[in-house]
């Protein structure tokens, strides 16, 4: 049940149509899973927690350095030093009270994956490399999860919806590539911009309303200030999704 100020707090989106009390309800519900809270995780975690997600699971294990602060907005000055997951939990429990956040400063590893998304809902791609994400993509098609994947550099970025059984995966994207474990450029803009549409896709999916973005990468390019979707097809010899038996 929502309580009154539940229900003051979100008046503005149960007044959309296919939201109502019961879609805030649906909200207050949800469980997700964020891996990474810097500068994806932070508006992906900010619009979720604004939203009404009942319960926030973020994970990261670094520590907040000075150059995260060109992006990574809930983490600020005073916060140098100290975990990214406590830093972000202090911002988003001020933020909405009403959220469960659980913070965990741990590696996503093999060992501990399962367990970490394990009650939850849907998983968000907030990572900045591709061996983690590979391994979230894993995880979520094993234990039925829908994952959202989000990605950037530069003034680029892009990102994809996944439900598992039934639509293409990150090996299907990718086929297996992976990037530099190095230090690359990047905009707060950028992520501000990939981060609001993962957080768009989890809402949508929670509410069961209108179109993920699903079988699409979305490329969004920012100099330009263009979108380009791709159309993105099974792999039938996917190592993370050709044994998986569709759904449709």
């Amino acid at each position: 049940m929502l309580t009154t100020a539940e229900l003051g707090r979100y008046d503005r989106q149960i007044m959309i149509w296919g939201v109502g009390e019961k879609g805030q309800e649906k909200l207050k519900q949800a469980k997700v899973f964020i891996a990474g809270v810097g500068g994806l995780g932070s508006p992906v975690s900010m619009y979720l927690a604004a939203a009404g997600i009942g319960t926030i699971r973020i994970v990261d294990c670094d520590k907040v350095e000075l150059s995260n602060l060109n992006r990574q907005i809930l983490h600020w000055d005073e916060n140098i030093g100290r975990t990214k997951a406590d830093s972000a939990a202090e911002k988003l429990n001020k933020l909405n009270p009403w959220v469960k956040i659980e913070a965990i400063a741990e590696v996503i590893t093999e060992a501990n994956v399962s367990q970490l998304v394990a009650g939850f809902d849907l998983i968000v791609d907030a990572m900045d490399n591709m061996p983690t994400r590979y391994l979230l993509n894993r995880v979520a098609l094993a234990m039925d999860i829908p994952f959202f994947h989000g990605a950037v550099s530069g003034f680029e970025g892009r990102t994809m919806t996944i439900i598992p059984g039934k639509t293409a995966c990150l090996g299907c994207v990718y086929r297996g590539r992976t990037t530099p474990s190095e230090k690359f450029p990047v905009i707060g803009i950028t992520p501000a911009v990939i981060g609001c549409i993962q957080a768009t896709e989890v809402i949508k999916h929670i509410l069961g309303l209108g179109k993920l973005l699903t079988d699409r990468l979305l490329i969004y390019d920012a100099l330009e200030l263009k979108f380009t979707e791709l159309k993105v097809m099974k792999d039938p010899d996917c190592e993370y999704c050709s044994h998986l038996v569709n759904k449709d």
